[in-house]
């Protein structure tokens, strides 16, 4: 892509961070992005729900708040118009619950049912969240569990629990509204939400962005119902092994088990947030999250260092 050159983009596409920015005022910034993706779920409101989430997701990650969104849509003429109805519904439903308003969209005749949104949200110039800014020292915190992928990838197989399933529904229609409005009361160095790339694939891009080290410990990383015995059974997108393929010699593995990797690579869909926050600011925001009454498990994953040899080490 050619290079644009604008003295209000605050965010462009340099640091592959989660939207682009654009100020307005000194005290308005918008924040803009789009998402949408094939069906990952049976049931076509909770697919809308979960591509709506996955969408507005990108807002909160920059710190904002979602204001405007449009509708994205490609549907086959071949299925009943009842089901896009359902999708539609589902996607309104979250844009309501996000607080901003949907105006409309654009829909063409597709072999595969798609959706996902155009979001645009604002936010104080001064209050943007980056996914770089990380300082050794700091604290790792990620606000949802890991492991959809693997989980969707047992219930094609029909091996998943209900258990499981009803687990990772809650976890990927969640919003992250609520890890956003706590967050935004600490002095947060970077933050991103975790989605395709995986948590290592992001924790890579946040880590060479801000030129240090992560130190996970996976023991620690809160993971969906029964992920982990998918994994280790080697149900396992491929989506993981292609993330593996992109960072995986930026990545010291030699310390775990190949079941946490696969977890580690696996795509998410509408992921959490990943903030990197000072050591004395962790008691009081994990506190924080607790009281907020969050949908989703909030974990201290772990540190940042220096930089060293490799971008990330696990332990």
């Amino acid at each position: 892509m050619p290079k644009f050159e604008d003295d209000n983009l605050l965010v462009g596409i340099e640091t592959s961070d989660d939207a682009a920015i654009y100020k307005i005022t000194d005290d308005i910034a918008m924040i803009q992005t789009v998402d949408f993706f094939t069906p990952i779920v049976d049931d076509p409101y909770m697919f809308g729900q979960i591509a709506a989430a996955n969408s507005l997701s990108d807002v909160y990650a920059m710190g904002g708040e979602p204001k405007v969104a449009l509708n994205i849509v490609g549907f086959p003429n071949c299925l009943d118009p009842m089901i896009l109805g359902d999708i539609l519904a589902g996607g309104a439903a979250k844009v309501k619950e996000a607080g901003a308003v949907l105006v409309g969209g654009h829909s063409v005749q597709d072999d595969e049912p798609k959706y996902g949104l155009c979001v645009s949200g604002f936010v104080h110039p001064d209050k943007i969240f980056k996914n770089y800014g990380c300082k050794p020292g700091d604290v790792l915190i990620l606000t949802k569990q890991i492991g959809s992928g693997i989980v969707n990838t047992a219930i094609k197989a029909q091996m998943a629990s209900d258990e499981a399933i009803a687990e990772a529904i809650t976890v990927m229609s969640s919003l992250n509204k609520k890890g956003k409005e706590v967050v935004e009361n600490y002095p947060v160095t970077a933050c991103t939400d975790i989605t395709g790339f995986g948590l290592l694939g992001h924790c890579a891009e946040m880590a060479s962005a801000s030129e240090v080290t992560f130190e996970l410990n996976v023991e620690e990383i809160a993971y969906m119902q029964d992920a982990v015995s998918y994994a280790k059974m080697g149900l396992v997108p491929a989506g993981a092994y292609k993330n593996r393929q992109h960072t995986g010699k930026l990545v010291d593995f030699s310390r775990v088990e190949e079941h946490y990797i696969d977890l580690l690579y696996d795509p998410q869909t509408s992921g959490g947030l990943l903030v990197s926050v000072a050591p004395e600011c962790v008691e009081s925001m994990m506190e924080d999250f607790e009281n907020k009454g969050m949908d989703t498990k909030v974990s201290i994953i772990g540190r940042v260092v220096e930089k060293g040899d490799k971008l990330i080490r696990l332990y």
